[in-house]
């Protein structure tokens, strides 16, 4: 697996939180604030995370020590005279972290922002990448192998 969570126990007091906050915001669905999809392909992982509404201006995205971290802000709309009467929106901060593995190329990280969607593309290591092994045939190398 090419994301990993380096401490069950911390994985799971994130999830819990996260849960917890959803109820408290009067979230039901998964993901919390930022949702996030990834896809492993041949060459890459990509990452997308749904920010609609946020400032691309606001987005931030850092990898340190393994770990990617995306950061977004959305700031409050209103005028002097409005009156909020429904909040379903969540405002503020926002940061989704993401533990890389070792077979990933984090000095090559790209990142994309278009409609509402942050794509992040994360290339695979040449030496994690699948290839094909060649099958000798009774050959000295294939006496070799056999001892």
């Amino acid at each position: 697996m090419l994301l990993t969570s380096i401490d069950p126990f911390v994985q799971e007091f994130e999830r819990q939180f996260d849960r917890l906050s959803r109820q408290a915001w009067g979230q039901t669905s998964g993901g919390g604030a930022m949702p996030m999809d990834g896809i492993r392909r041949k060459d890459d992982v990509v990452l997308r995370f749904d920010l609609p509404g946020i400032d691309p201006d606001s987005i931030e995205v850092t990898v340190d020590r393994g770990v990617l971290s995306v950061s977004a802000q959305r700031e409050e709309e209103r005028g002097e005279d409005d009156r909020l009467f429904v909040r379903e929106r969540p405002m503020g901060t926002f940061t989704r972290r993401v533990y890389l593995s070792e077979h990933l190329d984090a000095e090559a990280i790209e990142a994309a922002y278009s409609n509402g969607v942050l794509a992040v593309r994360i290339p695979v290591l040449e030496r994690a990448r699948p290839r094909k092994v060649e099958i000798h045939h009774q050959s000295e190398q294939a006496k070799a192998i056999k001892g």
